[in-house]
């Protein structure tokens, strides 16, 4: 089932987001229905506030960035209860967007390497380092469970120029492929 996506503007994407454990009412469901509602959108990672949930979770499948990152192949993972525990390499500069941002893409700066702590699907427990456009996808997604969006990481000119789109989007004047909920 493909789920609403929620807007900038909207008080879940700031919130800091709960963790959850195996028996999450329904987990599987959701996990399969933000896979839909991500790949519907077009988007390469969801997380649980986007789609109205306090939940410490994402889904990600980077495939589409293998042209820009081959090991980006195949790539399609669920975190549940992710911790980055380090970030460290080279900022470098990458156009992002957002599912919750329609029609805004910016440079953001990021760190190249990532190490991280989180559960799958199954509530396997992993310790993982990951790199390139992977890296910075999980980054991003792990952003919107701590209350951060991608718009909140540009310059405040940029942003500042960006203001009456942000705006817009935040009073639910625009129109995407995808519903979007707006509270």
């Amino acid at each position: 089932m493909k789920l609403s996506v929620i807007p900038y503007g909207s008080f879940i994407l700031r919130k800091n987001n709960s963790e959850i454990n195996e028996n999450y009412k329904d987990l599987d469901k959701l996990i399969k229905d933000m896979f839909e509602t991500m790949y519907f959108a077009n988007g390469v990672g969801l997380a649980g506030p986007q789609v109205n949930k306090n939940i410490r979770l994402f889904v990600i499948d980077a495939s589409v960035m293998e042209e820009d990152d081959p090991k980006a192949k195949d790539f399609k993972q669920v975190f549940i209860n992710p911790k980055i525990i380090k970030e460290e390499g080279k900022l470098w500069k990458y156009k992002e967007g957002c599912l919750s941002v329609p029609e805004i893409r910016e440079h953001v700066k990021r760190k190249s390497i990532i190490h991280i702590e989180y559960f799958d699907e199954n509530f396997y427990f992993h310790k993982k380092t990951y790199d390139g456009v992977i890296a910075r996808i999980i980054q991003h997604e792990c952003d919107h469970l701590d209350g951060i969006v991608f718009v909140d990481k540009i310059s405040p000119i940029k942003k500042r120029l960006l203001k009456s789109k942000l705006k817009a989007i935040s009073k639910g004047k625009i129109s995407t492929d995808y519903k979007m909920k707006y509270n």
